[in-house]
């Protein structure tokens, strides 16, 4: 694996489509579908696939994940055929559902906010900033209300998402 992700995120209250299309009018951004699909593999691994839609054109990626700490993973992407999409599909986890969520991609004060949208949550929204080490600063847009922090928080991972899509939506200081 050659790449270091390092990463925190946020449970954010979900925000409508107006304001997300206004910080994209302020700040630049796009906006795409994705469904993503975890593969069978080995312990200590986590294997995907993602088909990403943006304005009718869609890229496939594969993604093996190897967590080495709770916001640090070593990370091999690579974009891959249609036809190896379709071949690798044949390699679903049984035990988890394909993952369907629109992302926002905002450009902000030097980062690039990601904000996940899933059609299970009505009231919260993921937010994702990739950082280039630990410590390294960063700020968020006033017009986004976070609730949490689950950096770390694995019931709030895609992987566990896929399993169980439905762990409840936040209220107070602890998942439902």
């Amino acid at each position: 694996m050659a790449n270091l992700e390092i990463e925190r995120k946020w449970l954010i209250r979900r925000p409508d489509e107006a304001c997300l299309s206004a910080l994209i009018a302020k700040f630049g951004g796009s906006v795409s579908q994705i469904v993503q699909t975890y593969l069978t593999a080995e312990e200590g691994l986590s294997r995907r696939v993602r088909a990403r839609t943006a304005d009718g054109t869609a890229t496939y990626t594969c993604t093996v994940k190897r967590r080495i700490g709770p916001m640090t993973a070593e990370e091999d992407e690579r974009v891959i055929s249609p036809e190896e999409y379709a071949a690798l599909l044949k390699e679903a986890d049984p035990a988890c559902r394909p993952i369907e969520k629109t992302r926002w991609c905002i450009p902000f004060d030097g980062r690039t906010l990601e904000i996940d949208l899933y059609p299970f949550w009505s009231r919260q929204a993921v937010l994702e900033i990739e950082l280039p080490s630990p410590d390294a600063p960063f700020s968020l847009p006033t017009a986004l209300t976070v609730l949490t922090e689950v950096t770390g928080n694995r019931t709030y991972s895609n992987h566990s998402l896929a399993r169980n899509p439905f762990p409840g939506e936040f209220s107070g200081n602890s998942p439902q």
